[in-house]
């Protein structure tokens, strides 16, 4: 891209440096004479009885580089400030569902529920800065991955058919936002009004269900979201893929994402089904301590003043946990568990009447995703204790007489099977 970039920036520079009576070019293009021909560079008619000149270029595409970085530098202050991941006080169980959804995407997400006030909208934004890189097909409206058919557009797909070379570029994962006012349309996509008025061809209008692949779908107050809403995200997770039909146009493109919803279980509960989609389950209580609660006042207090020289301080915390999930994610398929500990996970599973097995998938993959944040090759039954109740807790029948917490229960069964 740069390249070709550099070539025509340099041909229309040229064009202008030959009519002018004395020409003099800049220090990254020199002037050669080749006579009729020219090798390389790029090559001008002049007038009869001169020899064309030819241009070679040097520096042109490290100065483009250089302000492309210089852009992204500066579209990257120019965003709103996010509260750092590492000055989260507290919440730790909700803090670890995300790492480990982070790790291993194919986890499913994680749905956190708890009081109004605890910081569950600040944790999930504030997990954009320690998002890694993923390679994607440049200028592709649903980041396909040039190496996964699964998560390839229709149109990039064919093109490898073909045996094309795709231009690939690295950029972070995304964050979308779903907000409760969302029509389907601009969730699912629509039809592309300005090109169907302008060009009077049917085009397809990519929403945020594209925009979301391979990356995050954050859903605050998700259980105040409309049911046909609620109708696609299940369609989409289910299958990975979201189909739009539309004014004559039928088009699917790849939607594999990872849910993350908040709400208050206060304001309604959520459909059992759409409950099930999620991998994990983060309870999230109210600081009692007074001292942690001074501690967080004053936190956000600092940041607000001064947001960017908050997020100065807790730098080095940040780039040491962006470091320590890279890790992590790259050691991720080295990490074995042992059939003894499959066995007893999924007996767990079967004595507390979790339907389906999805619990027994996902405890499988959060427990070598814990593993291999905490640097290890292999799950130890601690790595199971710990995140064995995030991935069950939800999915257990609910009966109105039960006063005691389901994850406690999830406990009592693991502390029984595993003894």
């Amino acid at each position: 891209m740069a390249s070709l970039l550099g070539t025509s920036s340099t041909a229309i520079l040229a064009s202008r440096r030959l009519s002018s009576s004395s020409p003099s070019f800049p220090p990254s293009i020199s002037v050669q004479n080749h006579g009729k021909k020219c090798y390389g560079g790029i090559g001008f008619q002049t007038k009869k009885g001169r020899s064309p000149r030819h241009l070679s270029v040097t520096n042109v595409a490290t100065d483009i580089n250089s302000v492309e970085q210089a852009q992204k530098l500066a579209a990257k202050e120019s965003q709103r400030p996010v509260y750092p991941f590492a000055a989260i006080v507290g919440q730790d169980e909700m803090k670890l569902c995300l790492l480990l959804n982070v790790i291993d995407p194919k986890i499913g997400g994680v749905m956190i529920m708890g009081d109004r006030g605890t910081g569950k909208s600040t944790t999930v934004r504030s997990l954009v800065d320690l998002l890694p890189e993923i390679r994607v097909v440049a200028g592709d409206p649903y980041n396909s991955d040039p190496t996964d058919p699964e998560s390839m557009g229709v149109e990039v797909r064919e093109l490898v058919i073909k045996g094309e070379q795709l231009p690939v570029v690295s950029t972070k994962i995304n964050m979308v936002d779903l907000p409760l006012g969302a029509t389907e349309d601009r969730v699912c996509g629509t039809i592309d009004i300005e090109k169907a008025l302008t060009e009077g061809v049917k085009a397809f209008e990519p929403g945020l269900l594209a925009k979301a692949n391979r990356g995050i779908l954050y859903v605050d107050e998700v259980n105040l979201l409309d049911d046909h809403l609620v109708d696609v995200l299940l369609d989409s997770a289910a299958s990975g893929w979201n189909t739009v039909e539309r004014e004559g146009i039928s088009i699917s493109h790849p939607a594999r994402f990872i849910l993350i919803g908040s709400g208050n279980p206060e304001e309604g509960e959520l459909r059992p089904q759409l409950l099930d989609r999620f991998g994990m389950h983060a309870q999230v209580g109210t600081v009692r301590d007074a001292e942690l609660r001074v501690k967080i006042v004053e936190e956000r207090a600092r940041f607000d003043k001064n947001p960017k020289e908050f997020r100065e301080s807790y730098k080095a915390e940040q780039e040491k946990l962006q470091q320590q999930i890279a890790s992590a994610r790259s050691n991720l398929s080295s990490v074995q568990i042992d059939q003894d500990l499959k066995v007893k996970i999924s007996k767990v599973c079967a004595e507390l009447n979790v339907d389906g097995l999805r619990g027994d998938i996902v405890s499988n993959r959060a427990a070598k995703a814990l593993a291999s944040l905490k640097g290890r090759d292999n799950v130890t039954p601690e790595d199971i204790a710990t995140v064995i109740p995030n991935c069950l807790r939800h999915r257990l029948r609910k009966d109105p007489l039960e006063s005691i917490d389901s994850g406690l229960l999830v406990i009592e069964k693991f502390y029984e099977v595993f003894s």
